[in-house]
């Protein structure tokens, strides 16, 4: 057994000097300027284009990218193949790929005027490249909504007293937003007031748990059960409990929802009261380690129970290349970031230079939550056989354990944990919804038909996305459809980092292009071929071609798998495709000795 700690000081270290050494470097390579407008104050509207605070901008930006993925992601890998082999992708991958993604993306949004990254691979390799990004982040965004509002369905149903918290969460939110952006009253204050409500949240959910149908079994039994023991009739209740079933659809309607509203109503306001539950919850488990190693003040033994490495085939029969990889995800790389960098945060930055500590920062940060998820589940080790309904709940549960190293009881940090973890996730669903709008009216421009009016409505439009989002839920099969995303959004990652390393070979034929090219090329390969392990052989030869597992399989399971395949096949297609026009841009732009690519000429400023 080693302690916790050490994990935790390997990754600090090697974060720090990512921090103040690479992406310094990057800061300069890009060409930060505070003497530029930005386009939150080119084109503010007061709806999408907003500046806004830095703490405030880095609080949202923080809170969509971190979701669920990042905790998810490293227990979900450490359980089956251990906790070494997570904690090294993790620590060197994020500097290297993942801190650098999020950081081009949001710098390349900035030079186009805060237009997403399939505007801007449209810029230089047509628009036939445009639409195939643009169609695979769409597929990809269905994804994350999917996979976010299940984790959601299963917290709520593993803690409801987090379910509680939540609903007085996003109520604070809103009034916290008609506070600051109607009633115009002092933002300090303000924030000193609804932050303490928040927090005073958590309690009402511990004296207040609610469920819509019966909970599991760690529920309080003080539970407010809202419909009895029924809903054995719901989509996937088989497989993750009547009481997570009837929650799914029920998050995906606020998902869609919230995507609709201005940034002012709930976005903006929820994102930066849940960044403190962010800071906290990360902040105070990473203190916490210390002093529970350094006092022994916890209620157990920090101390990894799990295997550094079980084999190269997991504990679930799962080869480690290259499913571990697409299986930790947003912890190291995400793509889904490069759609927050250049969907919402570009258009909200208030002035260039925030773009280092928002971008690359900001993903630092998810990383550390990263290790702090992987740091609970190597405490408390669950059975790998428990599948996803007992692995989610080992973050609230080890977090807890974690805390009480300051005496808090494990009772209120276990709940409280359970929120943080809600918290992000609930904020990536509305606003992957959200994003997903953004790739819709690209794709169509202007409507031309009834379709294409529904498609590109922010109401249709999200129809469009939790529809198809709630077949793949039904499938029952967590671990699939997670790798599934995992797969489909670190090879978006690839795309995002191909759109860079196209804009600055057409910026300046001086340009490297080492450090968004290397890494480019290496998610793609990976990606590719964790996307292919998963159509053919996860699905198509462990599925269709398994009779028993035709034998038993209902229309809704056999329905998701197949929409698995085609998702997964079309993915590596247009990937490929895109590497394919990218490489070519690139080739013509070092031939004629690049251009201005993207970047403002003095007329701009």
């Amino acid at each position: 057994m080693v302690q916790v700690i050490w994990l935790v000081a390997a990754v600090v270290a090697l974060f720090t000097v990512g921090y103040f050494g690479y992406s310094r470097y990057l800061a300069q390579f890009v060409e930060l300027d505070d003497s530029r407008d930005t386009p939150a104050h080119k084109y503010e509207d007061g709806q999408e284009y907003v500046p806004a605070k830095k703490p405030v901008l880095l609080g949202h930006h923080y809170s969509s990218i971190a979701g669920g993925a990042p905790i998810v992601g490293p227990i979900t890998a450490g359980v089956v193949w251990g906790w070494l082999p997570a904690l090294a992708w993790i620590a060197i991958g994020n500097p290297l790929l993942g801190s650098v993604h999020d950081f081009v993306s949001l710098s390349s949004s900035l030079r186009h005027d805060g237009k997403s990254i399939g505007y801007i691979i449209g810029e230089y390799v047509g628009e036939r490249g445009k639409n195939m990004l643009l169609w695979f982040a769409f597929l990809t965004i269905v994804l994350v909504v999917a996979v976010f509002a299940l984790v959601v369905a299963i917290v709520f149903n593993a803690y409801p007293e987090a379910a509680t918290a939540s609903l007085v969460y996003i109520a604070l939110a809103v009034f916290f937003g008609v506070y600051l952006y109607q009633l115009n009253l002092p933002f300090l204050p303000g924030t000193v007031a609804f932050v303490a409500a928040m927090f005073i949240g958590v309690f009402a959910g511990i004296q207040y748990p609610i469920a819509l149908f019966e909970p599991a079994a760690r529920a309080p039994a003080s539970t407010l059960v809202l419909f009895g023991s029924g809903g054995s009739w719901l989509p996937a209740a088989g497989a993750f409990g009547a009481n997570a079933a009837a929650w799914v659809p029920i998050i995906l309607i606020y998902g869609a929802i919230a995507s609709a509203l201005p940034v002012w109503v709930l976005l903006q306001p929820r994102d930066y009261l849940s960044s403190f539950l962010l800071y906290t919850g990360v902040g105070g488990a990473l203190v916490a380690i210390v002093v529970g190693t350094l006092f022994g003040t916890s209620s157990q033994p920090l101390v990894t129970n799990l295997e550094p490495f079980y084999g190269f085939i997991g504990r679930s029969g799962a080869p480690l290349f290259p499913l571990l990889f697409i299986t930790i995800a947003c912890g190291t790389i995400s793509g889904f970031h490069s759609l927050v960098s250049s969907g919402t945060t570009s258009k909200q930055l208030n002035k260039e230079s925030d773009a280092r500590m928002i971008g690359y920062g900001g993903m630092l940060g998810e990383g550390l939550l990263a290790t702090v998820a992987l740091a609970t589940v190597a405490i408390i080790a669950p059975d790998v056989g428990g599948g996803i309904g007992l692995a989610l709940p080992t973050f609230a549960t080890g977090g807890g354990v974690i805390l009480s190293s300051f005496g808090i009881p494990t009772s209120f940090g276990g709940p409280f944990m359970a929120l943080v973890l809600v918290s992000f996730l609930l904020t990536s669903t509305d606003t992957a919804v959200r994003l997903g709008r953004y790739m819709m009216e690209e794709i169509v421009g202007t409507p031309e038909s009834s379709v294409e009016e529904l498609a590109s409505d922010r109401y249709g439009n999200a129809l469009v996305q939790t529809v198809p989002a709630y077949l793949l839920i039904t499938s029952g099969s967590w671990l699939t459809l997670w790798q599934l995303f995992g797969g489909a959004n670190q090879l978006l990652a690839a795309m995002a980092l191909l759109t860079a390393t196209v804009w600055l070979a057409n910026w300046d034929d001086s340009k490297q292009l080492l450090s968004t090219g290397g890494p480019m090329a290496l998610m793609t390969t990976i990606t590719s071929i964790g996307l292919l392990w998963l159509a053919f052989h996860d699905n198509i030869y462990a599925k269709f071609l398994n009779s028993e597992w035709m034998a038993s399989a209902d229309l809704f399971a056999m329905l998701s798998a197949v929409v698995q395949i085609i998702i997964a096949l079309v993915l590596v297609y247009l990937a490929l495709s895109l590497a394919k026009m990218g490489y070519d841009n690139i080739q013509d732009a070092r031939e004629s000795g690049g251009g201005r690519g993207g970047q403002p000429t003095p007329s701009d400023d």
